[in-house]
C-alpha cells in the first residue's frame, strides 16, 4: 500500500546580509526537521544592504552546499504569498533574545492573520551566537577587525574585497 507523505517544506526568510556562522546554525538545524528547507533572501527596498541579492544567494549557496535538502531563493512579495507559491507552510525564525521573540511574535501573528495555513517555528540561536547579528559582522569587517569566527572564510573573503578592494 502506497501512502502519499505530503513533503515538509519550511522557509527561513532573511536579508542575510551577510550570512554568518548564527544563520548558519539554524539553517542546518532546520534542515533536519523537513524534507525541503528554502532559504529565502528578502529583497527589501527599505534597506541599503552591503551585498546585493544575487551576491547573497551565492554567498548561501555556496556555504550550505554540504547541506542537499537547501535550496537558495529569492523575493520581494509577502511572505505569505512567497510561500503559497513554494508549497511550503512553516516559516522558520531564528531567536536571540526576548526582544527578537517579541518582534518574531508580532510578525508571527500576522503572517498567521493574513494565512492561517501558515505556522511560525520559532529556533533558539546556539548561545554561543546569541550576539552575533550581520549588523555587528559589517562594522567589525568596516573597520578591518577579525570575523573568522564570526562567518564561513567565503563570507569573510568578500567582506574583505567589499571594505578593501585594494587589498
Amino acid at each position: 500500500m502506497t501512502t502519499n507523505k505530503q513533503e515538509r517544506v519550511a522557509v527561513y526568510p532573511g536579508t542575510f546580509d551577510p550570512v554568518t556562522y548564527g544563520h548558519l546554525d539554524i539553517i542546518s538545524r532546520s534542515a533536519k526537521q523537513f524534507d525541503r528547507l528554502i532559504v529565502a533572501v528578502l529583497n527589501n527596498t527599505s534597506k541599503n544592504p552591503l551585498f546585493s541579492v544575487e551576491e547573497r544567494k551565492e554567498l548561501l549557496a555556496e556555504v550550505t552546499r554540504g547541506i542537499p535538502n537547501v535550496e537558495i531563493d529569492s523575493f520581494r512579495d509577502l511572505l505569505v504569498r512567497f510561500m503559497k507559491s513554494k508549497q511550503a507552510n512553516v516559516i522558520i525564525r531564528g531567536i536571540r533574545s526576548v526582544t527578537d521573540f517579541e518582534y518574531e511574535l508580532q510578525l508571527a501573528s500576522t503572517n498567521h492573520l493574513l494565512d492561517n495555513e501558515i505556522d511560525t517555528m520559532f529556533m533558539m540561536t546556539n548561545p554561543k551566537y546569541s550576539y552575533l547579528s550581520s549588523s555587528i559582522v559589517k562594522e567589525i569587517a568596516q573597520f578591518n577587525g577579525a570575523v573568522h569566527e564570526l562567518v564561513p572564510p567565503a563570507v569573510e573573503r568578500r567582506l574583505r574585497e567589499k571594505y578593501n578592494p585594494r587589498t
